[in-house]
């Protein structure tokens, strides 16, 4: 075999050549099955949506079923009073595929269905695998399938949309919960009233969660029920189809949040028992339920599952029009343990034979896929133990993903803010931990997503203040413990977002420091959803200190998105010294300097720059950002010779460095 790319890119690897190089070819040998060596596309394999599931045509309708271990299925519904009935009766046209075929009249826009499948001693009512509309009994709380068949469906008016991605400044979001309202918000409201925000605060991406129907809210929209069903609670398809279209002709790629590492346990909104047999989608034995989310394990061995999640992808992108995906749970899906309980601390820890070759076969295949379908395409591996390759292409012995999520990152900043006195933060520690990656991988950083906001944690704004945030955030209002959470909230998401090598993501809300935690409506709360939504009220009373907040994300986020490329420029650490707590680096024209130390302002603090004249473009300590205001923006910084520099080509620029304050400052062309 010809010499893989991710090998010769990390000489490490060399000594699992072999281990690589058969996971590389077991994925090439099942594409060519897949494909009939070359036959058709991957893309024509992966149509499984247009084959299975219910279906107008000209002549009627017609409804198909892969369920192998049914012995009879019934299509109940409105339109037969729920019966078994012979004229709704379907029949296996070949091994384990039932179909049935009914006239145009039998069956209409609106009415709610579900299958009545019988297999061998047993029987029980399911809703369609491929369902791509599923409905929740406001009462009875009861799932049902729902044809969806209007008469003047939504039609898509950006056609040829380019994502954005230099760099990809991420919103990450969930619908239910951009409300202000204690319930839950719609695509439409989204669409009206969150996406202008988002516009306006300067991202280029939303990254949209709990897409997928399941029956349990709280659940944040991981345990999958209805894998093509977009999540009714929010609205219809065709809203979700406005809220796309409306986002790209912003200007706003739109990815979501897809759950192929697991599925809900239920057996009638879910596949839990499908046909009756526990391993139709499933692993079987011990590997059928995962150990620590109560939940089931697909088989990624049986060609049938890799249809079912491949036309999944391919479903998302070519009906919906959405420009990429996160993977969520890659982690669990690379290893035999799903990563629990491992260390992860050398290379060896990768290759022990805990690699699931199906699992990563079909992940491949997923970022093969979806690439073909749209060059454009986003894809993002949420991955913690660290595979090398996972973002490395396909061409070269990857498994094909674009970017992968710094997961490091917000962990770090937990443990610094939890273990560590201010006097005890490390310039030097902050620069490794948020520029420790691989080189041939890009990465997502991020200071804190949706997992850090969840109940039973806290964000970092609710770690930095606590109660003080209950009592102390109306301007005018000096507290201490505000002031010192305010500066270090804006330092923290300025570093992070300023090394990034990919690209930037922040969860709704978290941009304006929104207090308190997430906690979706459960028997515990009573059901409250006040946990369970944004206040935007807070950043948009000029009262109240979240707007220094936001205002300074939409500053930072600016800067970023309106330098081109920034992500590719060289990052090249300028200073760090952790007793002043003073790092500097530099990207191209633009010095960041950061002054950690919680007592301690710097006058005439030197760095070793490219000469020239410098500008101060951002500074966290502005009052309009809820700082001091001790520096004079509109100061011209000039550097200053030094012989002793001379060949090296850099010259001293002195700044001013309060405590607690951040500056980036940018090389000025010469008049």
């Amino acid at each position: 075999m010809k010499s893989l790319g991710l090998i010769k890119n990390d000489r490490w690897l060399e000594p699992y050549r072999d281990i690589i190089e058969k996971r590389y070819r077991y994925f090439t040998e099942k594409e060519d099955e897949l494909t009939q060596n070359g036959k058709i596309s991957l893309s024509d394999f992966a149509s499984g949506y247009l084959y299975f599931g219910l279906h107008l045509t000209k002549t009627g309708w017609v409804f198909r079923e892969w369920a192998p271990y049914a012995t009879e299925i019934y299509l109940i519904g409105d339109f037969n009073n729920w019966e078994e009935r012979n004229e709704y009766k379907l029949s296996q046209i070949e091994q384990g595929i039932w179909e049935i075929n009914l006239p145009k009249d039998a069956i209409k826009h609106l009415d709610f269905y579900k299958l009545k499948v019988h297999w061998y001693n047993g029987s029980g009512e399911r809703i369609p695998a491929w369902s791509q509309r599923v409905v929740q009994d406001n009462q009875s709380y009861i799932f049902s399938a729902q044809v969806w068949n209007p008469s003047k469906p939504y039609k898509f008016k950006i056609k040829d949309f380019k994502p954005n991605t230099q760099p990809l400044l991420i919103y990450e979001c969930h619908i239910g919960m951009a409300t202000s309202q204690e319930g839950i918000g719609t695509y439409k409201e989204f669409t009206k009233n969150i996406l202008p925000r988002i516009k306006e605060d300067g991202y280029n991406t939303i990254q949209i969660m709990a897409i997928q129907e399941h029956p349990y809210y709280g659940s944040f929209g991981y345990h999958v029920s209805s894998f093509f069903a977009a999540s009714s609670r929010f609205g219809t398809p065709d809203d979700l189809k406005e809220l796309i279209d409306t986002a790209h002709s912003m200007g706003l790629s739109v990815i979501m949040d897809i759950v192929h590492s697991h599925a809900v346990k239920n057996e009638i909104e879910g596949l839990g028992r499908f046909d009756g047999s526990n391993n139709q989608y499933f692993q079987s034995g011990e590997r059928r339920e995962h150990p620590a989310w109560d939940s089931l394990c697909f088989d990624y061995g049986k060609n049938a599952v890799l249809h079912f999640l491949l036309s999944n992808c391919k479903f998302w992108m070519e009906e919906y029009k959405f420009d990429g995906f996160r993977f969520d749970g890659v982690t669990s899906m690379l290893y035999y343990s799903h990563g629990l309980g491992e260390a992860f601390s050398t290379y060896a820890d990768y290759y022990n034979g805990n690699q699931d070759i199906d699992a990563i076969s079909y992940l491949t295949l997923a970022n093969k896929l979806i690439h073909n379908i749209n060059k454009n395409a986003i894809t993002i591996a949420e991955e913690v133990s660290g595979m090398p390759g996972l973002a490395v292409p396909v061409t070269q012995g990857g498994y094909g993903f674009d970017y992968r999520m710094a997961m490091n990152i917000p962990d770090y900043w937990i443990k610094v803010i939890k273990e560590k006195k201010d006097q005890d933060w490390s310039p030097s520690g902050i620069w490794w931990e948020t520029t420790n990656r691989r080189a041939d991988e890009k990465t997502i950083s991020y200071a804190e997503s949706h997992d850090q906001a969840l109940v039973g944690d806290k964000t970092l704004i609710f770690r930095l203040i606590d109660a003080e945030m209950y009592w102390h955030m109306s301007v005018g209002d000096e507290n201490i413990v505000v002031d010192r959470g305010i500066a270090l909230h804006k330092m923290i998401r300025l570093i992070t977002a300023s090394t990034i090598n990919g690209g930037y993501l922040n969860f709704m809300g978290n941009e304006f420091g929104h207090p308190e935690w997430i906690d979706f409506p459960r028997q515990d709360n009573g059901w409250s959803y006040k946990y369970a939504r944004r206040q935007w009220n807070l950043v948009d009373d000029p009262n109240l200190k979240y707007k220094y907040l936001g205002d300074f994300d939409k500053a930072m986020i600016h800067l970023i998105g309106n330098t081109k490329n920034f992500q590719k420029l060289p990052l090249q650490k300028v200073w760090d010294n952790d007793s002043d707590q003073i790092l500097a680096f530099q990207r191209k024209d633009l010095i960041f300097l950061f002054n950690f130390n919680p007592a301690q302002s710097f006058n005439g603090y030197g760095f070793l720059v490219p000469p020239g004249k410098y500008k101060i473009i951002l500074n966290t300590d502005d009052t309009q950002f809820g700082g001091y205001g001790r520096i004079d923006n509109s100061i011209e910084h000039f550097t200053n010779y030094d012989p002793l520099y001379e060949k090296e080509m850099k010259e001293w620029l002195k700044v001013y460095l309060p405590t607690r304050t951040a500056l980036v400052l940018k090389k000025m062309k010469s008049s």
